[in-house]
């Protein structure tokens, strides 16, 4: 049960009722509740801080992740709705980054992609395009296969692409 004083208190004058056990301010002239709730809020910004540093987007996780490798000979096909052409990919990896070569030829649809390849690894995902930025690609890796989309951009069209890593 709280007890109730009055009387005259140092700094507070003469009348003032104050709480038993609510004691004098402190040299900062807060009292304990006072100090209490300061304590609280300063405990929450600190969580708040913490929490807020330390939380990174989904997509930052699955940026670095690298869960598959691509290194090797890949033979496979481009195919859309009107044709459908070899494509070989010979790749090297390094942690996310992929260089190699690429070789697609289809004369009858607009040329030759004989060249260098970049592309990057995320998750299972492997993104590449070729130096002069002819072919896109964006497969997902199963194993030895990997398949996904693909864009010639000498012709503007679109397609799929179907790989199997050779032995």
């Amino acid at each position: 049960m709280e007890h109730i004083s009055s009387g005259q208190h140092p700094r507070l004058g003469p009348g003032i009722i104050q709480p038993s056990g609510a004691g004098p301010p402190d040299g900062l002239g807060l009292r304990r509740g006072q100090r209490r709730m300061r304590a609280s809020w300063v405990g929450i910004a600190v969580a708040l801080v913490l929490v807020t540093g330390c939380a990174r987007p989904p997509d930052w996780i699955e940026q670095t992740l690298v869960t598959v490798d691509v290194t090797g000979v890949w033979r496979g096909t481009f195919v859309n709705s009107y044709l459908t052409l070899p494509a070989v990919l010979t790749l090297q990896q390094n942690g996310p980054r992929v260089t190699g070569q690429i070789k697609m030829n289809f004369y009858s649809a607009g040329g030759a992609v004989d060249g260098p390849l970049e592309g990057t690894v995320s998750g299972d995902i492997f993104r590449f395009r070729d130096s002069r930025g002819r072919v896109i690609g964006e497969v997902q890796v199963k194993g030895d296969e990997m398949s996904g989309p693909g864009t010639f951009m000498t012709s503007g069209s679109s397609g799929r692409f179907d790989f199997g890593r050779q032995p």
